[in-house]
């Protein structure tokens, strides 16, 4: 198993990846043309040259970034490989010099296990709702707001 940055030849499994949860509605769907721009925030997890989980780092404020698009294949989960890829995006935010991490999500007990805690929505910058028009069930959004210090 290979937790690394990816590559653009990676996009179309990351997208592949992604749909199979956005068309149930558990994360918002992502065009080619925005995963190849942003590549460079993807890790991802590579097992015999099968690309099976990803996940992003997105640097949405001089002190925050958001962890987004975090997927692993089913077949492959409850097998650390999410952990990896979360613990990969706050290396990077380290690296960065960005101490505070969110996410949206419907995986809350994952990610309390990684240390993050629920906060208010309200709480994140407005530019991190730009995304959300694209979501099908905007304006009702049930995800859960979670954040971490790093």
């Amino acid at each position: 198993m290979i937790i690394r940055k990816a590559k653009v030849n990676d996009i179309p499994a990351i997208k592949s990846i992604i749909d199979i949860y956005a068309k149930q509605e558990m994360m918002l769907p992502r065009s080619l043309s925005e995963l190849y721009e942003f590549t460079r925030s993807f890790h991802v997890c590579e097992i015999d040259g099968e690309i099976i989980g990803c996940c992003a780092l997105q640097v949405s404020w001089e002190d925050m970034a958001e962890v987004l698009s975090f997927a692993v294949k089913k077949e492959y989960r409850d097998k650390g490989i999410g952990t990896k890829l979360v613990k990969a995006c706050l290396e990077e935010s380290d690296e960065l010099g960005i101490n505070k991490v969110f996410t949206l999500t419907y995986a809350v007990p994952f990610f309390e296990k990684q240390g993050f805690e629920i906060i208010d929505k309200q709480m994140l910058p407005h530019k991190v709702w730009t995304g959300c028009i694209k979501c099908p069930k905007f304006p009702n959004c049930d995800e859960v707001a979670m954040m971490k210090e790093v």
